[in-house]
């Protein structure tokens, strides 16, 4: 990999030595391509060196930092790479933290490169000034001042290295007068100089021999083996394919990962949690055995009671073994790794009892979801919307999801195939991700069909200010022809968190906190030169998904108008849950259509139940 090179006291500012086309420059030869993000003039020199740098790096400008990071981290998660974003110093890099949260807690390396107030005056309270090192020290696996132009080298490498390393933030702040001085070839040949270089590749880690043995002992006693995947298994996918053929067991994925393995094989039983499926539920409830592979997934309820069943753990690093459920033989490792290396001592099990009761439930499962997105709503069923995309999805299409209410039918009602791709805010849940990560996305794979889903409220919140962001790269964005989605979800109700008032909490509806105003959002996306189409009723939305998806030269804003009193009925309705529901609905203005459906939604789950059996 060539390196950049800068000599000493050549020429001064303006002419492509300064520290800023170093950084650029340094990080072109890491393999980054672009970068996301925001002007301001504590980045000033930056913005020089990207003129200079003639787009390569690129800037991509957003519409708002935390927009950038978001779009960093899709760009993360999509392609495995280093998503690099910048901001300038002051509101501008404290805007990057919530879309860096969410790298960081969904492990995922991201560099981010903010600005400061010049060395001169740190430290007196000057405009824009703030202590950016604490304030990224939480957020970051690794952060550091750039006070030396000599030291500029070492900092991007480590940050670099570092990120994809610990698969977390790197954060660089760079004053501004550091930005605008000469730059350095290498540091001076000095006591106290650094040298560091260009590159990282990870490594092969597998367990211990001995750890392998253990585990496949306990895999192949279990009658009944449990196995949930998260993005840690995504790369593993024919290896955790073959692991569940030769144990019999099924696959529930967290949300995480969705795409891996696909949903179309008759043993994986989908999402698992509130927003999973009746068959993960089941399946979990029932095992002897829980095998876990690259999941963090939080919520112990949906998981088996301890002591119900013993549990083996792949995840490639060791802190966060055994952190979601006791672990009886823990596999520090890479997924695919060790799942090559435990697959030959694993003993295929004849008794296929437990596979098959699992693939019932799952074409039950397929069934349930089918009759409930048929059920009437006013004016639509919002299932019905995700149930006519899942036959229609194009090949190798890439999925995104905001938080909300939609991302449960997201989650239940898409039958994912191989070489798809979908992802969400998954640990930090944030809302607003949906629409940068499309756009970070198509950005990454211009050749592929990106759709996104996102709630009225996100949208509101920040998604509609990101077609502004399309609109300036739309011809670029749009050249491949390949269709470009974002599918709005308009109830007028900040819906998820209503469901979570009621059935969480206890209390009905609040409006003041819930209603959020209507809007035209298929007419502001023609407004923008963009596709609008609006869709609400339910017979209508498969010529709808048929009219965005044969669009190939401009994005579609697919606006669906959907009844916000259609529950997400969670798979196992608990005591609690009941308790709650019925104290909200006590003084819920929604509460005759909010039973009515619920009761339609259940009753469909029951008349499958009866027909499988």
């Amino acid at each position: 990999m060539a390196l950049p090179k800068f000599g000493i006291g050549m020429t001064g500012k303006g002419a492509g030595h300064e520290v800023s086309d170093y950084v650029l420059n340094r990080l072109k030869a890491w393999g980054v391509e672009r970068i996301f993000g925001y002007p301001g003039d504590g980045i000033n020199g930056f913005l020089g060196a990207f003129d200079r740098a003639k787009g390569k790096p690129e800037l991509i400008q957003a519409r708002h930092e935390e927009m950038a990071a978001f779009m960093a981290t899709a760009h993360a998660k999509f392609t495995g790479q280093v998503g690099v974003c910048i901001a300038t110093s002051g509101p501008g890099a404290i805007h990057l933290l919530n879309g860096l949260y969410d790298a960081k807690l969904d492990h995922q390396p991201v560099v981010a490169i903010v600005g400061q107030q010049k060395e001169l005056s740190v430290g007196a309270d000057y405009q824009q000034e703030v202590d950016l090192a604490a304030l990224f020290k939480d957020v970051s696996a690794y952060v550091t001042t750039v006070m030396h132009p000599g030291s500029a080298r070492h900092a991007i490498d480590r940050a670099m290295r570092i990120a994809a390393a610990m698969r977390g933030v790197s954060t660089l702040i760079f004053p501004e007068d550091i930005q605008e001085t000469e730059a350095m070839e290498a540091p001076p040949r000095k006591h106290g100089s650094v040298y560091s270089s260009i590159g990282y590749e990870p490594p092969e880690i597998t367990p211990p021999a001995e750890q392998l043995e253990q585990a496949a002992e306990l895999l192949n006693r279990a009658e009944r083996v449990a196995m949930l995947v998260g993005q840690g298994a995504a790369k593993a996918e024919d290896e955790v394919i073959e692991a569940a053929e030769v144990l019999g067991c099924g696959v529930a994925k967290a949300l995480l990962g969705r795409a891996h393995p696909p949903d179309d094989l008759p043993f994986v039983t989908g999402p698992i949690g509130l927003l999973g499926t009746r068959p993960s539920y089941e399946m979990m409830m029932g095992c002897d055995l829980l095998f876990m592979i690259g999941t963090s997934f939080p919520y112990a309820e949906w998981l088996p009671k301890e002591g119900q069943a013993k549990c083996v753990e792949i995840d490639i690093d060791a802190r966060f073994i055994a952190q979601r459920y006791p672990v009886d033989v823990p596999l520090v490792g890479d997924a695919k790794d060790t799942l090559r290396a435990l697959l030959p001592r694993l003993e295929y099990k004849q008794k296929r009892e437990w596979r098959n009761k699992i693939e019932k439930e799952v074409r039950v499962w397929w069934r349930v979801m089918d009759d409930r997105a048929k059920q009437k709503g006013k004016p639509m069923n919002p299932q019905r919307v995700m149930s006519e995309l899942s036959p229609r999805l194009p090949e190798s299409c890439i999925l995104t999801a905001d938080s909300g209410s939609a991302t449960n039918w997201w989650a239940r009602h898409l039958k994912l195939r191989k070489g798809m791709e979908a992802t969400l805010s998954g640990t930090l849940a944030s809302m607003g991700a949906g629409t940068p990560y499309a756009i970070g996305a198509r950005f990454a794979f211009p050749d592929r069909p990106v759709i996104a889903v996102v709630g009225d409220g996100a949208f509101q919140m920040n998604g509609m200010n990101e077609m502004i962001t399309i609109k300036r790269y739309q011809k670029r964005l749009m050249q491949s022809g390949a269709p470009f989605i974002f599918c709005v979800f308009n109830n007028q109700d900040l819906n998820q968190v209503t469901w979570e008032q009621r059935v969480l909490a206890g209390d009905p509806r609040f409006a003041g906190s819930q209603f959020i105003p209507d809007f035209p959002y298929a007419k502001y996306a023609e407004l923008l030169g963009f596709r609008g189409i609006y869709c609400d009723r339910g017979d209508k939305m498969g010529a709808a998904w048929d009219k965005a998806l044969g669009t190939r030269d401009r994005p579609v804003v697919l606006e669906v108008k959907t009844d916000p009193e259609i529950p997400p009925l969670p798979p196992h309705i608990r005591f609690d849950m009941v308790k709650h529901m019925s104290q909200a609905m006590m003084s819920d203005e929604e509460r005759w259509g909010v039973m009515m459906k619920s009761a339609k939604g259940k009753a469909a789950e029951i008349k499958e139940a009866l027909l499988g059996k």
